[in-house]
C-alpha cells in the first residue's frame, strides 16, 4: 500500500513537473512570438515613418504642381501702396548696400497679388534697377580718404564672380526646394546678419563719438571750433566726405582690367543662359552648360585670389591691412560669395544682405562696403533677371513699372543720405539702415512665409522637392 502511494506520489510530481515544463515552453515560445511580433510592427512603424516622410518631401509621380498667380495690371490703391513701399524699400537699399528683396518679395505677394515664385523675379527686377542707377551715382565719386575710385574692383572681382556662380545655383534651385524650405532658411541668414549689422554699427557709433570729443577738446584751442565740429570725422567719412574733389569723369575713375575680367564672366555667363534654353531640362547638354559655369567663375575669383595673395593688387579700402590675406582668408571670401548668390537665387535677393556684413568685418568703410556690394550685385541680379526671363516667371510689363520705380527711389535715396550724413558727420548711420532693412525684410519674409505654411498644411497640399525635370 505504501509503495503504491510512493509511485502514485512519484507519478503525480512527474505529471506536474511535465504540465509545468509544458507551460513554461509554451509560455516562452508565445512570449517570443509576441516580441517578435512587437518588433515586426516596430520596424514596420519605422518604415512607415519614413515612407510617409519620403512621400512628403519628394514624390516622383508629381510634376510641378505649383501655379503662378499674375494679377492683371491696373492703376488702384495695391499699385500706389505698392509703389510706396517699393520705393521706400529702394532708397534704404541702395544706401545701405543691399537689395532690399526681402522688402519687395512680401510686398508684392501680400499687396500686388503674385505668388511667391513669381514675386522673387519680379523683386530681382527692381533689384536691377536699383543697382544699376546706384552703380551710376557711384561710379563718378572718389573714395573719402584715398586716392582711388569709391567701387573697390580688386575686392568685386574677387567676390563677382563666386556671387553669379551662386546666383545661377540657387535660381535653380528655386525650381526644387518647397516655400518652408526656403522660409527656414531665410529667417536664419536675415536674423543673424542683421544683429550682426546692428552691432556692428554700434561699436561704430562709439568710435566715432570718441573721435567728436577728441576733436571737440582740440578745437577749444582755436576760434573756428563751430565751422570745424560739423565737418565730418577724416576717421569716419561721410559719403561726400571728399568733397568737391569726388565728382570725376566715370571713364577715368574705372579700373578697366579688372572692370574688364568682371564683364568677361558677365557676357560668358550670359551666353550660357541662351545657350540653355534651346536644350532639353536635365539632358545632357543641359547639364554640360551648367557645368561650365563653374570653371570660369573659379577661373577668374582664383586670379583675383591668387594676386591679392602674392601682392600685385590689394584691397585699398582697407588701408595697410588690405595686402596680408592669408589662403584660408580667400577661400572663406569667395565662398560666402558663392553662398551670397544662393541664398538670393533662392529667395529672389540681391545677395547683399550677406556682402554688406562680410565687407564691413574686413575693416571696409561703410560706404566703400555699400557700394562695391551694389556694384557686384548688379552684374548677378541682372544675370538672375536673364535666367527667370528664359524661365518665363515673370509678366514684363509689371516688371518694367517697379524696376522705373526703383530707378528712381535709389537716385533719391543716395541724395538724402548723403545730405544727413554730411550734416552729422556719422557714417555708421550707413549700418543701421543695413540692420534695419535686412532686420524688416526677415520680418516680412518669415512672417509671410509661415502664413503660406500654415495654409498648405491646412489644405495638405504636397510640401515636398518638386521635380526639376518636370517643372
Amino acid at each position: 500500500m505504501a509503495q503504491s502511494r510512493t509511485r502514485f506520489l512519484h507519478g503525480f510530481l512527474g505529471l506536474f513537473a511535465f504540465v509545468l515544463l509544458f507551460v513554461f515552453v509554451t509560455g516562452e515560445r508565445d512570449l517570443k512570438d509576441e516580441i517578435r511580433i512587437e518588433e515586426v510592427e516596430e520596424v514596420q512603424i519605422v518604415s512607415n515613418y519614413f515612407t510617409s516622410v519620403k512621400k512628403f518631401l519628394w514624390d516622383a509621380n508629381v510634376g510641378s504642381v505649383y501655379e503662378h498667380v499674375w494679377p492683371e495690371m491696373k492703376f488702384g490703391w495695391r499699385i500706389i501702396v505698392g509703389s510706396v513701399i517699393g520705393f521706400l524699400g529702394a532708397a534704404f537699399g541702395s544706401v545701405g548696400g543691399i537689395g532690399s528683396g526681402g522688402i519687395f518679395v512680401p510686398m508684392l505677394t501680400l499687396i500686388i497679388g503674385f505668388d511667391a515664385k513669381s514675386a522673387a523675379p519680379i523683386s530681382k527686377c527692381m533689384i536691377v534697377g536699383l543697382t544699376v542707377s546706384t552703380v551710376y551715382y557711384n561710379l563718378k565719386r572718389r573714395h573719402p580718404t584715398i586716392d582711388m575710385p569709391m567701387i573697390d574692383y580688386n575686392l568685386a572681382l574677387l567676390i563677382q564672380p563666386m556671387l553669379m556662380l551662386g546666383i545661377s545655383i540657387g535660381v535653380t534651385c528655386s525650381v526644387i526646394f518647397a516655400d518652408w524650405m526656403l522660409t527656414v532658411l531665410l529667417i536664419i541668414f536675415f536674423v543673424g546678419t542683421s544683429t550682426m549689422s546692428f552691432f556692428k554699427g554700434v561699436d561704430k557709433w562709439k568710435q566715432e563719438t570718441i573721435l567728436k570729443k577728441e576733436a571737440a577738446n582740440r578745437l577749444k584751442l582755436n576760434d573756428s571750433q563751430e565751422a570745424l565740429l560739423n565737418k565730418p570725422l577724416l576717421s569716419s567719412p561721410s559719403l561726400n566726405d571728399a568733397g568737391d574733389k569726388e565728382e570725376v569723369p566715370i571713364l577715368e575713375n574705372i579700373q578697366w582690367r579688372e572692370f574688364s575680367l568682371i564683364v568677361f564672366v558677365w557676357v560668358s555667363f550670359l551666353v550660357l543662359q541662351i545657350a540653355k534654353i534651346n536644350t532639353a531640362t536635365c539632358s545632357v547638354w543641359y547639364w554640360i552648360l551648367n557645368l561650365t559655369q563653374i570653371p570660369v567663375a573659379v577661373g577668374v575669383a582664383s586670379y583675383g585670389a591668387v594676386s591679392l595673395y602674392t601682392g600685385k593688387t590689394k584691397i585699398a579700402s582697407i588701408g595697410e591691412h588690405g595686402t596680408n590675406f592669408k589662403v584660408h582668408q580667400l577661400i572663406t571670401y569667395c565662398f560666402f560669395g558663392v553662398l551670397a548668390g544662393m541664398v538670393g537665387g533662392l529667395l529672389g535677393l540681391g545677395g547683399g544682405f550677406i556682402l554688406g556684413p562680410l565687407f564691413l568685418e574686413m575693416g571696409i568703410p561703410p560706404q566703400v562696403s555699400s557700394a562695391t556690394a551694389i556694384f557686384a550685385m548688379t552684374f548677378s541680379a541682372s544675370m538672375a533677371v536673364i535666367e527667370y526671363y528664359l524661365l518665363h516667371r515673370f509678366p514684363v510689363p509689371y516688371a518694367l513699372y517697379f524696376m522705373g520705380v526703383a530707378v528712381l527711389a535709389a537716385l533719391a535715396g543716395q541724395h538724402v543720405v548723403r545730405k544727413v550724413i554730411k550734416s552729422l558727420g556719422r557714417t555708421s548711420i550707413i549700418i543701421f539702415i543695413l540692420a534695419f532693412t535686412i532686420f524688416i525684410s526677415a520680418i516680412f519674409l518669415g512672417g509671410t512665409g509661415i502664413a503660406n505654411i500654415i495654409v498648405k498644411i491646412h489644405q495638405k497640399e504636397y510640401m515636398g522637392f518638386e521635380n526639376l525635370c518636370k517643372a
